[in-house]
């Protein structure tokens, strides 16, 4: 008695508060991610970590440890371990006691009630909260997700966690004998608070449409991967980001680590014919060129004072055209003339105002500048393979801002994916508006560029096969070989295509990206027959989704093809 009251008083007094003392953090429920019509996206959801502690279960509960297996959907077996685990050693050799043992992790608020109701003294649960991603795969890239430990990884989870995760609690009381909580003796309690709610700018039903038409794109070419993004080119807000392979955020660590990459962010390609309205827009803005003024494609060299440039080829002669065909028959010989007339300093920096070589900034995690050289560095060939897409590395969204600068009247914007930040009461918190980089070119000149792109998805154009009926599609091709062990690949594609509708007044931009399409018999995958018609079929669905009406010189086209097909 002495030694117990006198000698290890302190000791055993220590232990007894140790036992009794509660201290207990209440987790801040994470905030909902919903797109901009309120369409869930995130959300979090209560599930309890169910365990036991084994000197708390009665013999004659044994009986009942069947049913609780079957409730929890785990072996017997694991049970009856878990209910003999009643010591354990430490490193240091010494025995303890142990009082609880872990059975299931986010179990639903329903089996928690059916095991509870069968009242198994020492089996009980601890609430907490799991992040649920109700749309499964839809819009994972974008969207990220949220690992068994708490932390965001990734996409809105990860740029939107100072909104969203909030501020957890915590509360100091006593516990009795059976571990549980005696509320009368809490002396210190912090309320937790819940984090807000994000709104995006994703259109959940655009998103379908692109995710839906890249799973036909995977089947029809099994490429190595594929991307669609949409935006509204005068606000700049992102209505759809996906990429194929996808993945679903619930189930993340079941997937692979290659699959959860934003490729239209971290992935790098040679543009391509896609590159060639930067020498185009950056010759008409310092007035070195109209679009009437002919442009020789037939030499195979351009001579610059004393020195001669080597041009690089065309798919067939094009002889001597107008600038408007350079455009249209998308000309490399073209393209690298007036790349040598702009010189190596202004084609870099236009190359620059239209987002190349640096990241847009975004927000999200693992978004790539690319590559773009200072003219310092260049070699001889540089100044005639740059303006066509060559000599460059770039991201798919890089490639889609440039295109929105001529569809929205020469202004580079940045691209904008939150909506606002909102409370629980949906009280606005923090808005986030469209922001302006810079003026790129003037806006005269980005509307004869946008007319050039119109003739593009046309009947003589390169990307007939993106028309979408009823709307003047302006856009740009691409079709790019990838550089294997050092050498271009005549075997390695990337196929591309990217445009914006109604062309006068546009109201949708897409951009495809297709990386190594296989097609049938040996054919080239050109940008035009990869990319063109996904597009179309993307656009179509759009037009129907938003209730878009086609423009009226359009209508009669249209009216007029039908007459034609009925009087044959």
């Amino acid at each position: 008695m002495v030694q117990l009251q006198v000698s290890d008083a302190e000791k055993y007094k220590k232990i007894a508060l140790g036992v009794r003392e509660n201290f207990i953090t209440t987790p801040a429920r994470r905030g909902d991610v919903v797109d901009r019509k309120g369409n869930l996206l995130a959300t979090t959801r209560s599930v309890v970590e169910v365990g036991l502690d084994p000197h708390s279960i009665d013999e004659e509960d044994l009986e009942k440890l069947p049913d609780a297996a079957r409730i929890l959907k785990i072996p017997l077996t694991e049970l009856q371990d878990a209910v003999s685990r009643k010591t354990r050693s430490t490193e240091s050799g010494e025995l303890r006691f142990v009082r609880w043992v872990k059975l299931k992790d986010e179990v639903d608020e329903k089996t928690y009630r059916n095991l509870q109701a069968l009242n198994i003294d020492g089996i009980y649960g601890n609430y907490k909260h799991s992040r649920l991603y109700p749309n499964h795969s839809l819009g994972s890239h974008v969207l990220g997700y949220v690992n068994k430990e708490g932390k965001a990884c990734m996409g809105v989870e990860m740029f939107a966690d100072y909104y969203l995760k909030g501020q957890d609690g915590w509360r100091e009381s006593e516990r009795d004998g059976r571990r549980r909580e005696m509320p009368q003796y809490r002396s210190f309690e912090v309320l937790a608070r819940d984090g807000l709610n994000v709104e995006l700018s994703i259109d959940r039903i655009i998103q379908g449409i692109a995710e839906d038409e890249l799973k036909r794109v995977g089947d029809e070419f099994d490429p190595l991967s594929a991307s669609i993004l949409v935006t509204n080119p005068i606000s700049g807000e992102i209505l759809a980001m996906a990429n194929y392979p996808d993945f679903d955020p619930n189930k993340y660590n079941e997937s692979e680590l290659e699959h959860q990459r934003n490729r239209i962010l971290t992935d790098l390609y040679e543009p391509g014919s896609t590159f060639k309205i930067v020498p185009v827009a950056g010759a008409m803005n310092e007035g070195l060129v109209k679009p009437e003024d002919i442009i020789d494609c037939s030499d195979s060299s351009y001579r610059v004072g004393t020195r001669v440039r080597r041009l690089p080829s065309d798919h067939h002669p094009l002889g001597k055209i107008s600038l408007k065909e350079v455009v249209q028959k998308s000309s490399n010989r073209g393209a690298a003339r007036l790349g040598i007339k702009l010189g190596a300093q202004r084609l870099y920096e236009y190359s620059k105002a239209f987002g190349f070589g640096e990241p847009t900034r975004l927000g999200l995690t693992g978004e790539r500048g690319g590559m773009l050289h200072q003219p310092k560095n260049w070699d001889g060939l540089t100044i005639t393979r740059l303006p066509i897409g060559h000599a460059v590395a770039v991201t798919a969204l890089q490639v889609h801002q440039s295109m929105s600068v001529i569809a929205n009247g020469g202004v580079l914007l940045k691209p904008k994916l939150l909506r606002r930040i909102f409370d629980h009461e949906g009280k606005t918190v923090v808005p986030f508006g469209s922001q302006l980089r810079r003026r790129v070119i003037g806006e005269n000149v980005a509307e004869e560029i946008s007319s050039m792109l119109a003739t593009v998805v046309s009947r003589e154009g390169t990307a007939r096969q993106a028309q979408i009926p009823g709307f003047d599609v302006a856009g740009k091709t691409g079709t790019t070989q990838k550089i294997i062990d050092g050498r271009y690949s005549n075997q390695h594609h990337v196929a591309s295509f990217v445009g914006y509708f109604p062309e006068k007044n546009p109201r949708i931009l897409i951009t495809v990206v297709v990386d190594e399409p296989k097609m049938k018999a040996g054919r080239l995958g050109y940008g035009g027959s990869v990319a063109g018609p996904a597009f179309k079929r993307v656009g179509t669905r759009i037009v129907g989704y938003l209730g878009l009406k086609p423009q009226p010189q359009q209508v009669s086209m249209i009216q007029s093809e039908n007459s034609k097909i009925r009087s044959f």
